[in-house]
């Protein structure tokens, strides 16, 4: 950067010397009527034109590789910070905001980064060496110039007031879109089965309508910048003519000076359009940095935390997990869970049943530490040790989950099986066999190798859902997560996959969240929440007897209640 920054102003300060050369030419060497040295500070001038030439390229250059490399320098930590970023924090931004920072707002701060090095350079030396130039030129006419420069200076300052909070609100728009496209683009599929892709197509260009308002509004006001400062430096350049002609014509100054002065003008107007430049997108950069440093700054939500925590230690004997009188809310200030409280052993299964909204991925939520709870909201503990005592990676360690519709990305399945870790073919073999993927896997073309397309798109339900369960078995977890995770399997397979993983050398603690009841009927414990409480909790039989809503989702799945042999 530095050796771009040299150039760039070596570069210039040779092209400021290209009318002091002509002013020199017109005043001593014409006058001589010697062609030969007329040729020869001609060709000074023309080395000097070649010489900023060659410097301003190479110096740009350099410029759009500073420029290309901050940005992704920007671009990786950002989007480290937002790998770490808590679910309460993600939340708190939205997804579709975090994505057009690390989209749009990166480009907007690559783009000015680049300007600032390619005329931000070069524009104050061309204004400030101009001026210096024109003083000793003729201190009176520079005079006349510089009246003109507070007029300058104020549109500036008013406009950018006017214009930074338009651009962060237009930022906001392209949240709002971006939230759409993301919404649509996922559920395509039902879109079109719906046949409301002209419904879609209006709730898009509502979105759309509103970014092209909010940036019109933006642009706008930034437009008002160059046509007024134009203005003003025309009125200079009246001013200056004006004048120059009068102190020629009173023999005050010489023409070649009018003419050196004039050249001069016209490049310290350069300068002020280049500065103008600069500042309609510092304007809008600033808005963008704000955002991109907004994330960047943003502290850390699940960070160990020993204040709240009743226990930093492991305790001997202590339930694998355990959640103790726990009571949580999101930022809507809306209780999810309230006093909810039991404790699961090594190698024990928890099945988890309820309602939508019930508080049941919530559970999930506060067992993996996404979120903490509330400080005087109880304490979860794996081990006896209160996860707010533990790095988030420690606690997530101990788990593998599987979710409903977690992704696939486009590669084979054997990466997306190992999902970044190191794991041999029979490590693979061995998880999709548990996970009962290996039938269908072996028929696919290339087996492990096949390539899949993004989402697992060309993949049935269940082959999806399979390979997360084998991705998730891979890593040997110490409790495995299974929140509606077998919902596109048939009840065979779905039984055979329970047996596997109950048959497992180290039997991992099992956290089953479903909506059938033959998925959770072999659990240790099975809870029944209902808006965030627990309604029942026991082992199938006993709830059979002691909870009617347990009993009458039995009954209408399975008929006689009994634990549905007949599906296995």
């Amino acid at each position: 950067m530095g050796v771009g920054f040299t150039i760039k102003v070596l570069g210039t300060l040779i092209e400021l010397a290209i009318p002091q050369i002509l002013s020199y030419i017109l005043d001593e060497i014409v006058p001589k009527n010697d062609l030969g040295l007329v040729f020869a500070w001609g060709g000074l001038m023309l080395l000097c034109a070649l010489g900023a030439l060659v410097g301003n390229i190479v110096a740009n250059r350099m410029a759009s590789r500073v420029a290309r490399d901050g940005a992704r320098a920007i671009r990786h930590d950002l989007f480290a910070k937002i790998m770490h970023l808590s679910a309460r924090d993600v939340d708190r931004f939205t997804v579709p905001s975090l994505e057009s920072r690390l989209t749009t707002d990166t480009y907007n701060v690559h783009n000015f980064i680049g300007m600032i090095q390619r005329i931000g350079i070069r524009a104050p030396l061309l204004l400030v060496g101009g001026l210096a130039f024109t003083l000793m030129l003729d201190p009176v006419l520079t005079l006349v110039m510089l009246g003109v420069m507070p007029l300058i200076v104020l549109t500036v300052f008013l406009v950018s007031s006017r214009g930074i909070p338009l651009y962060r609100k237009a930022q906001k728009s392209v949240d709002g879109m971006v939230r759409v496209v993301r919404e649509d683009s996922q559920g395509v599929r039902v879109i079109r089965a719906l046949s409301q892709a002209g419904y879609e197509r209006q709730r898009f260009e509502t979105v759309n309508r509103q970014l092209t308002q909010d940036e019109k509004r933006a642009q706008l006001t930034m437009i008002l910048s160059n046509p007024l400062i134009n203005l003003f430096i025309n009125i200079g350049l009246v001013g200056v003519i004006f004048f120059g002609a009068t102190r020629v014509s009173r023999s005050l100054t010489s023409p070649a000076t009018i003419i050196a002065f004039m050249q001069f003008f016209v490049m310290v107007s350069n300068g002020i359009l280049a500065l103008t430049r600069i500042f309609v997108q510092a304007t809008k950069s600033t808005a963008s940095m704000n955002r991109i440093d907004e994330v960047l700054r943003c502290e850390e939500d699940c960070a160990v935390d020993l204040t709240h925590a009743r226990t930093a230690e492991a305790v001997p004997g202590a339930p694998l997990l355990c959640f103790d009188h726990v009571t949580f809310g999101y930022l809507d200030g809306k209780v999810a869970l309230k006093d909810l409280s039991f404790s699961l052993e090594k190698g024990q299964m928890l099945g988890i049943i309820g309602s939508t909204g019930s508080g049941k991925s919530t559970i999930l939520q506060l067992m993996m530490r996404f979120y903490d709870v509330n400080p005087d909201g109880g304490g979860v503990f794996l081990e006896g040790r209160d996860v707010r005592s533990m790095t988030a990676e420690q606690v997530r360690s101990r788990f593998g989950i599987v979710r409903q519709n977690d992704f696939l990305y486009a590669d084979t399945i054997a990466e997306n099986i190992r999902f970044g870790r190191e794991a041999g073919q029979k490590d693979l073999l061995d998880a999709a066999e548990r996970a009962q993927a290996l039938d269908f896997i072996t028929r696919l073309p290339d087996s492990f190798e096949h390539r899949i397309a993004s989402h697992g798109a060309d993949l049935s339900g269940g082959q999806r859902q399979r390979l997360l369960i084998a991705r998730a078995l891979l890593g040997h977890p110490d409790i495995l997560i299974l929140d509606d995770s077998s919902s596109a399997l048939d009840y065979r397979t779905d039984a055979n996959l329970r047996h596997a993983i109950a048959a497992l050398p180290e039997r991992p603690t099992t956290v089953v969240v479903a909506q059938r009841i033959s998925a959770v009927q072999e659990a240790d414990l099975i809870l029944v929440l209902d808006h965030g409480q627990v309604i029942g909790a026991g082992k199938h039989e006993e709830l059979m007897r002691t909870c009617p809503v347990y009993e009458e989702i039995a009954r209408s799945q399975m008929g006689d209640g009994n634990g549905g042999a007949a599906y296995e």
